[in-house]
């Protein structure tokens, strides 16, 4: 397969600059169909369509991070493959690594704090974001285990949207 060429990117800094360019359009690409659907057809219908998409896009990614970037297997690879998923890197999550799980926090969610700046509430984000990690983490690894201490629409600290962890399962 042939690579395209970009004159354009004539340095690191234009790559950079384009690299925030797209992940701001991913985002906003995620979050305007998510509105839509939302008005046409309700929030409960968009929250469902949205779980089957973030759970097969938990699945496809972890796929092409595992084979574009040599990812093995454990809770370190994990963390690897996580920071290269482009959402993680939209969210800019906090990632503890223990040595028998990670911690994923996220302080700033950008889709939950536009809504909450339009007036709109939180959207239940809970369910498609356990099915996105639960496939992204078996992907990486089988034996990993995710579990959310919680998400919208739980209870949560003013400045924490969700919460998660990620382990091995145990037998």
């Amino acid at each position: 397969m042939r690579t395209p060429e970009f004159p354009i990117f004539n340095s690191g800094e234009v790559i950079l600059e384009y690299l925030d360019f797209m992940l701001r359009q991913y985002r906003l690409i995620d979050a305007l169909w998510f509105l839509k659907i939302e008005e046409e057809f309700g929030r409960e219908t968009a929250e469902r369509i949205n779980e089957e998409i973030w759970s097969e896009m938990g699945i496809r990614s972890a796929e092409e991070i595992k084979k574009r970037f040599g990812i093995g297997r454990g809770l370190k690879e994990f963390v690897r493959a996580f920071n290269l998923y482009p959402w993680s890197i939209i969210i800019s999550h906090d990632i503890d690594v223990e040595d028998d799980r990670v911690i994923i926090r996220t302080p700033y969610c950008p889709p939950q704090e536009s809504r909450k700046r339009q007036g709109l509430g939180e959207y239940k984000c809970k369910d498609m974001h356990m099915k996105e990690l639960k496939n992204f983490a078996k992907i990486i690894d089988e034996n990993l285990q995710v579990e959310c201490k919680f998400a919208p629409p739980d209870d949560h600290p003013e400045d924490l949207w969700c919460e998660w962890e990620v382990k091995y399962r145990k037998e």
